[in-house]
């Protein structure tokens, strides 16, 4: 029991790299998020090719086809989706490092298999492997999108779609799981996420 204590400790040890990645990490998704949320509110298609149409019939100019307005709104958010392309390329990268680092003993992945660990560590751990696989295919998805064969676009871009939910469902669970480890058994958690822990 103590060397899964020790254990668990150890993981709660956040190094420069760690540290580093986390946020880069965490700001990247943050930017795609706000990105898709963009593409679903004030730059969705339809709403974009209403104040086109509006603007239009409001300055006495001829009106266009609903559809020319549609392919006319596409092309002014295309700027903004193209961040989000490139976002993409770097969280790939990013992920990628994330895969290696273990390799050079930082960040190793934890197993809710090891013996001794109690059931919230498990499911916290459980939670983290979900989250990487359904990353891995966002990613695969996405560069699927853009680099495979136009055959399996359409159905590559329903599977990228559903990368909201588990990326909403995952932020919800890491941040209430965050602020109640701060609150309870892990106070200064957030500040040594940060700056690092403290040496003793």
């Amino acid at each position: 029991m103590n060397n899964i204590k020790h254990y668990i400790m150890e993981a709660r040890n956040y190094s420069k790299v760690y540290r580093i990645l986390h946020w880069l990490i965490a700001f990247t998704f943050l930017f795609l998020l706000l990105t898709i949320f963009l593409r679903k509110t004030w730059m969705e298609k339809n709403h974009v090719a209403g104040i086109i149409q509006a603007f239009l019939t409001d300055n006495g100019y001829s009106a266009l086809s609903q559809d020319d307005a549609i392919v006319l709104a596409k092309k002014i958010r295309k700027p903004m989706w193209n961040w989000h392309i490139y976002f993409g390329y770097v969280l790939t990268g990013l992920y990628c490092i994330r895969l290696a680092v273990p390799f050079f003993g930082e960040m190793k992945f934890s197993s809710p298999f090891k013996a001794g660990l109690d059931a919230k560590t498990k499911f916290q751990f459980w939670v983290y492997i979900v989250f990487y696989v359904c990353t891995a295919i966002s990613l695969i998805t996405g560069l699927l999108i853009e680099f495979g064969p136009k055959t399996i676009k359409d159905p590559m871009e329903e599977i990228h779609v559903l990368s909201l939910y588990y990326l909403l469902g995952f932020m919800i669970l890491h941040f209430g799981g965050v602020l109640l480890a701060e609150c309870t058994t892990e106070k200064g958690l957030i500040s040594r996420v940060i700056s690092g822990s403290k040496k003793e």
